[in-house]
Parts: structure tokens; C-alpha cells; sequence
């Protein structure tokens, strides 16, 4: 399934993030690293949404989790090509001609050469984080083998009941943050589809979050207190699971 008017729409967070931009491997990567020591054998793939590394919003929730002392790195595997940050809301964007035009075959590359480049570094260790579209590479990355703990909020483009099936057959602890008024794919009908494929498996946990709409975990607004605290518990929900399973 594709991808729809609210995935483009939402608010540009304020705040200076703290962390750089590196090239790893040749891929531009966002990098937020813990202060003083902590474990370098395990790392948190941060993917984006359409809106890629430069929006503040993602910049900025990168930093919050090396502030609880998980190291992150967010690579632009939209290969410089994101959807602007000023056409957020605008209206503006030809959203199913910029899909034709970021298939798997060309974000996906960029993502293997920033995991392989670790590997080398010594990260034994991956969890991966996706908002909107980069839940299908989460998806993807467990069906891969490669991560141990798996997060999405408000996915997109996956496959049901296929990618549900298999991630319930995989070993990795999987956490679905669940947009109560999800207009796309993930809506009401599909999250209890999903819920029964995953029922009495432990490794999968669900949190919900009725009233908010889809992109609530990184695009809300932070000046409603509702959709303020809806993302702060997605945030602290993502820190503690990713924290107690890698």
C-alpha cells in the first residue's frame, strides 16, 4: 500500500540538536553518541520518515536517546532527496511521484553500507527504530537477521498479514507504538489483525494511543498538551523497551 496526505503533514519541532553529521561509508549520517562511556558493541538505527535527517524533529529525538545513553546513528538513505522541511504541510508535494522514485532498490544500499561500517567498528549489537516509512525498513532488517529489537510508530508500506506473519515467527522483540485515529495503513482494522497474528508472543509489545493521528510520535504539535504527551510516551516507551532487550 502507499503512502498518504498525512504523511506530509504535521509541525517543525524547535531546539538546537547536538549531535553531527558524518559521512559513513559514503552515506551522510546523523550521529548522537551518549556522553562519557557506554557500551560501543550496540547501536540504534534511527529511520526516518519521508521528512529524512535534516528535519530537527528526528535530530532532536536522536539526541533524547544518547541522552539515555543508547548511541544513534540516522543515515540519509533517501540519498539527499527527502521531502523539504518547508513543504511540510504545504500541500505542495507530489507524493506518490517522489515514491516511484525512492524504491528499496535505491534506499536500501545506503543503509547496508552504514550497518556494515559498524560491524567493523565493533557494534555486535542493532536495534532499529522506523517512523512511517522507515518501518518498512525495520520490517526488513528483521527479516535480514540483522537487528534485536525492532520498533515502528505509525508503519507504513508493510504487507499484512505476510510482514506480521514473519515477524512473529522471528526472535526479535518488537515494539508497535499504535496511532489510535491512523488514517493509513496501520488503522484500527489492521492493528488488530496484527494484534491477533502476535497474540501470546511475548517479544511483541503493544501501546496504544487512542485519539492520536498518524505521525503523532515525531511530527505532532508541541504545543498541544495532548499530542506533547502522546510523543513523550512514545519516546519513553521506545527508550525502555530498546534499553531492557539489547
Amino acid at each position: 500500500m502507499s503512502l498518504g496526505s498525512c504523511c506530509v503533514s504535521g509541525f517543525k519541532h524547535e531546539g538546537t540538536p547536538s549531535g553531527k553529521t558524518q559521512d559513513i561509508n559514503g552515506v551522510s549520517t546523523y550521529i548522537s553518541l551518549p556522553k562519557g562511556d557506554y557500551d560501543k558493541t550496540k547501536a540504534l538505527l534511527f529511520l526516518t520518515d519521508i521528512f529524512g535527517t535534516n528535519l530537527p524533529n528526528g535530530q532532536l529525538l536522536a539526541d533524547s536517546f544518547a541522552d539515555n545513553g543508547i548511541a544513534v546513528y540516522m543515515p540519509d538513505y533517501l540519498n539527499g532527496d527527502a521531502i523539504a522541511a518547508a513543504d511540510l504541510g504545504s500541500g505542495k508535494v507530489q507524493l506518490m511521484e517522489w515514491l516511484g522514485k525512492h524504491g528499496q532498490d535505491v534506499t536500501r544500499p545506503p543503509l547496508d553500507k552504514v550497518i556494515n561500517h559498524l560491524k567493523e567498528q565493533g557494534v555486535q549489537k542493532f536495534a532499529a527504530i522506523g517512523y512511517c516509512f522507515g518501518a518498512r525498513y525495520v520490517t526488513d532488517l528483521v527479516k535480514d537477521s540483522i537487528i534485536k529489537v525492532g520498533v515502528v510508530a505509525h508503519p507504513s508500506l508493510l504487507q499484512y498479514p505476510a510482514d506480521i506473519e514473519m515477524l512473529n515467527k522471528s526472535d526479535v522483540h518488537f515494539l508497535w507504538l499504535n496511532a489510535g485515529e491512523d488514517s493509513m495503513m496501520h488503522n484500527q482494522e489492521k492493528q488488530k489483525e496484527t494484534k491477533q497474528i502476535t497474540s501470546g508472543n511475548d517479544k511483541h509489545k503493544h501501546v496504544d494511543f487512542p485519539g492520536a493521528g498518524h505521525g503523532f510520535a515525531i511530527r505532532g504539535s508541541p504545543d498541544d498538551p495532548r499530542q506533547r504527551a502522546d510523543a513523550d510516551k512514545a519516546f519513553e516507551e521506545s527508550v525502555n523497551f530498546i534499553k531492557a532487550h539489547l
